[in-house]
């Protein structure tokens, strides 16, 4: 039987407001969502809602004010934001997608040319050591006006490790972390966090958030059948999702609680299939707990799945529902922080979808960070955002607030230099 939860008064990290050019470059095939398991191969690859919520889970985040950000910070991003260009704000954005072992010279040229605020890792690396040397050319590629990239991994753990060369531990799946004590979980995730921080990498695409309940586990293919889940009951999830962000948090490696609303009750895999829904999960789950409790352990974005959620916004997808990122997330749960879709470059379940219309209907939803899976696509999205800032002045607006929120963290994560 599910259990209510409660609303109550939540805090948050508060950002305070402010005031595709080029031709597409092939980029990888793979698909690199984290729902795909890894091998040891090195070559395998808006509207204010208007329903309102009943039973919402509670979230307090720790770490900075939930007031305003300190002078300094905010006048530093103050600074950047006005001398970025629109299209270079558009551009800070999109996470584009690069070989775990280095970019390819399409890839680079991409990042050159555009400067994608970030960047996330495909594939299977190399060694620590090696890692380092790439993701410092990456730097060297993205780096614009005093702001570097953020670069991701999927370091969840079991057949969702990108980085696993020497120098990299071994990360059992989250089913096997869910049994260790918090304690125990804070300790190794601080471990792997500060690998990652050597390898010159800042965030893990992790923790999995999702619950799945034990009659569903072998049905559910992006997350059950990889044992991605830490348990089967939202206070399960929550534990581990907590001393997960934690440990991450305390090796100054930025985290993002994963795949909002939930994948635990769907069959289909987002990246492989396409029209996968979800008929049960509704506004005030008691499974969004886990979620909650991510924000409240202190996690850096919040990333929406692409799933379609009938019973909260049957006419969108997740990623482009303003129910479920402006009502839920940002309302509901209180975030203030990032917000990061899930890969809508590579997957299936966006194919359809104009590559440009991916990132306008993310952020015009409340979103800030499109993941792209394909490096070929990162300028199309960049001209579209450009394009609909120029002929919308209330989406310039939300597009302005989106880099604000993704320079305040970069901020946070010594990213930012101002002179």
């Amino acid at each position: 039987m599910r259990r209510p939860v409660t609303l109550i008064a939540l805090t948050a990290l508060a950002v305070t407001g402010c005031g595709d050019s080029g031709s597409p470059t092939a980029g990888p095939s793979t698909v690199p969502s984290s729902s795909i398991p890894v091998t040891d191969d090195p070559s395998a690859a808006a509207t204010t809602p208007t329903d309102t919520p009943t039973d919402t889970p509670s979230a307090t985040p720790s770490g900075p004010p939930a007031s305003k950000p300190p002078a300094s910070t905010a006048g530093c991003v103050d600074q950047k934001l006005q001398a970025l260009t629109l299209r270079e704000k558009a551009a800070q954005l999109i996470m584009t997608g690069i070989g775990s072992t280095g970019m390819t010279s399409a890839q680079r040229a991409v990042v050159q040319q555009q400067k994608s605020g970030s960047v996330f890792l495909i594939g299977n690396s190399g060694s620590l050591a090696h890692t380092r040397t790439a993701m410092a050319a990456v730097n060297t590629a993205a780096t614009l006006k005093g702001i570097r990239p953020l670069i991701a991994a999927d370091q969840e753990g079991g057949q969702i490790q990108r980085l696993k060369g020497s120098g990299f531990d071994r990360i059992p799946a989250a089913t096997v972390q869910g049994t260790w004590s918090s304690s125990k979980l804070t300790a190794q995730a601080q471990q792997w966090g500060s690998q990652l921080k050597e390898a010159g990498v800042n965030v893990d695409l992790a923790p999995v958030a999702d619950v799945v309940p034990s009659s569903l586990k072998s049905q559910n293919a992006p997350i059950g059948q990889l044992d991605r889940e830490y348990g089967d009951t939202p206070e399960e999830a929550g534990q581990g999702v907590r001393a997960f962000v934690q440990g991450m948090r305390n090796a100054g490696i930025a985290t993002s609680v994963k795949h909002f609303p939930g994948l635990g009750r769907v069959r289909g895999n987002t990246d492989f299939s396409s029209g996968v829904v979800d008929n049960v999960t509704v506004r005030g789950d008691a499974d969004l707990q886990s979620f909650a409790d991510g924000i409240k352990a202190g996690t850096s974005m919040v990333m929406i799945s692409t799933v379609t959620y009938t019973r909260i916004d049957p006419k969108n997808r997740a990623v482009f529902s303003p129910t479920v990122i402006q009502g839920m997330v940002r309302d509901d749960l209180g975030w203030r922080g990032v917000v990061i879709t899930d890969d809508v470059g590579a997957a299936a379940e966006v194919a359809a979808v104009p590559a440009g219309d991916r990132a306008t209907r993310f952020v015009a939803a409340g979103g800030d960070i499109v993941i792209n899976a394909k490096a070929g696509l990162t300028a199309e999205m960049v001209a579209a955002l450009v394009a609909k800032a120029q002929q919308d002045k209330s989406f310039a607006a939300q597009l302005t607030s989106s880099v604000r929120r993704v320079l305040t963290l970069k901020q946070d994560h010594g990213l930012v230099s101002c002179g």
